[in-house]
């Protein structure tokens, strides 16, 4: 007897995703566990190598609050969810604003603000897009740091977006990305033993999973961001080995071992362009024809 195989209602590719429908399980399943302590071991290696001030309230006169640093930055966690790694810039004493499209993910961000006793943090229900505009008419200010996290391989316009980043940055300032790679979606297909689909251009993950739509290709990326705009200052990969792991032996490994590891890996090849996900950091130069 032939089993039918269960249907899977197709994501739409058209439009940019909303995580209404999933935004306990996202918040559950990307950074909770070792996965997410993975991600943010990364962020804030890379961050703490080339962006200190970001983390660490500085040495300020006794009659400032050590919780404020001594500048302080303006901060747009753009597609932010639940803001995992901004609401800790927050509580470093920066300004931090949430926006997102999808109104349950700022609600998660929001009570974890609250428990967190967090107050300077601005939540905003909108899209990149629509803030990228208030920007450029004058109606907001430029950020001092832009963190776009897990967003581009869910949007349907993914170099469109990232050419606007800049515009929410003043020169000087800094963006914080991550991307879904394609090559660890690859290797752990093979792995797997079947033959990658996205190979055949033939990758469209369930409405309902947690898969990003839209895996990019790291060397691609890195092209996107023109050398007159962006200075790279580091490239590092999440999870370059951690996702591999298929043993019952493998998967054993102590958890401060497994992460030291990644951390040691993380910016070497090949091991970085097998990361499940890339981490760039990037300054904002003054690009040709621009005055600042």
């Amino acid at each position: 007897m032939t089993i039918p195989s269960r249907k899977r209602t197709p994501v739409c590719l058209e439009t940019d995703r909303n995580f209404d429908d999933l935004a306990p399980r996202f918040a559950r399943n990307v950074y909770g566990g070792l996965k997410g302590e993975l991600r943010l071991a990364v962020l804030r290696r890379d961050f703490q190598e080339f962006l200190p001030q970001a983390l660490l309230p500085a040495a300020v006169p006794t009659t400032v609050p050590a919780t404020v640093p001594a500048k302080r930055l303006r901060v747009l966690d753009a597609g932010g969810g639940q803001g995992q790694f901004s609401l800790q810039l927050a509580a470093c004493g920066h300004h931090v604003t949430l926006c997102d499209i999808s109104i349950e993910m700022l609600n998660l961000a929001r009570q974890q603000a609250v428990q967190e006793e967090l107050t300077d943090v601005e939540f905003v229900h909108s899209s990149i897009q629509e803030l990228t505009g208030q920007v450029q008419s004058g109606d907001r200010e430029p950020f001092d740091l832009v963190l776009c996290h897990s967003v581009l391989e869910w949007v349907a316009d993914q170099q469109g977006l990232l050419q606007m980043l800049p515009s929410l940055l003043r020169v000087d300032g800094h963006l914080s990305l991550t991307f879904y790679n394609r090559h660890g979606l690859v290797m752990k297909n093979l792995l797997r033993g079947r033959r990658p689909p996205i190979l055949d251009n033939d990758f469209l993950p369930s409405a309902g999973s947690l898969t990003p739509t839209r895996p990019l290709d790291p060397q691609q990326v890195l092209q996107w961001m023109r050398p007159d705009v962006w200075q790279i200052l580091c490239h590092s990969g999440i999870r370059v080995f951690h996702d591999l792991l298929l043993t019952e032996e493998g998967r054993a490994m102590p958890a401060s071992e497994l992460v030291s590891l990644e951390l040691e890996l993380s910016r070497q090849e090949p091991w970085r362009s097998l990361g499940r996900y890339q981490h760039v950091l990037a300054k904002r130069l003054c690009a040709a024809g621009q005055t600042g």
